[in-house]
């Protein structure tokens, strides 16, 4: 690992990052949804909505801007010489993980204070956002290593979200307390994070955990196969 490489790839994929209107507008939603619930009424917002602006945080920036970056270099055929140039796989990573971890960062931080939640600060649920972001970043990385262009990001993008990024939405749906969606569903990342805020569960923690080493895998597989065809 090489710090001017990761250095140099940071400023690189930053600068494009700049450049490209879609990427710059996922970091907005996550800010515009925290405008719209701040204004929901008096008092504090139920725990769901605060997990629901992380989920979009997570699924509509890192995901989306780490699955668009890699689908990118795959497009322009570029990944395959920075494979093989002097820069290792994990300076490639690392660096571009820096440029999307930086607008996460930056979104995340800005949606919460229009909140006015400082609940997030305890240990916990720190932890919680850190392995959270681990998950979506390797799932990013992972899905954008096999997709071949950026417009077919489109067609991961939304389930995504959805599946992911918006889970709690599914208590809007009605489908009853015995469900196997919401059974289900309740195993999910962002659900796991929300048991956590209401019981201080480390095993909801320990769940979150398992996902991000599912995420590990499936990213290696990817990884493993781009390296084998390049």
């Amino acid at each position: 690992m090489n710090t001017q490489r990761i250095g140099a790839i940071f400023e690189k994929d930053l600068k494009e990052f700049r450049k490209n209107m879609m990427l710059l507008m996922m970091p907005v939603i996550p800010i515009f949804l925290a405008i719209m619930y701040s204004r929901m009424g008096e008092g504090e917002l139920p725990v769901f909505l605060l997990y629901l602006i992380v989920g979009a945080t997570y699924s509509a920036v890192t995901t989306s801007g780490m699955m668009t970056m890699m689908a990118e270099e795959n497009e322009k055929k570029t990944l395959r010489g920075l494979i093989q140039s002097p820069a290792s796989l994990a300076d490639i990573l690392i660096g571009k993980s820096l440029v999307v971890g930086l607008f996460t960062f930056i979104s995340l931080v800005i949606s919460l204070a229009i909140l006015g939640n400082d609940e997030f600060l305890a240990f916990q649920p720190i932890v919680g956002l850190i392995l959270l972001f681990l998950f979506f970043l390797l799932l990013g990385i992972g899905i954008g290593l096999f997709t071949k262009s950026v417009a077919n990001t489109s067609a991961y993008i939304m389930p995504v979200m959805f599946l992911f990024g918006f889970t709690p939405m599914i208590e809007f749906l009605n489908l009853g307390e015995d469900s196997i969606a919401i059974k289900i569903a309740d195993y999910f990342p962002i659900m796991q994070m929300i048991d956590m805020h209401e019981t201080n569960s480390w095993t909801a923690i320990g769940i979150v955990a398992i996902w991000v080493i599912a995420a590990a895998i499936f990213t290696f597989i990817c990884l493993k196969k781009v390296s084998t065809d390049n």
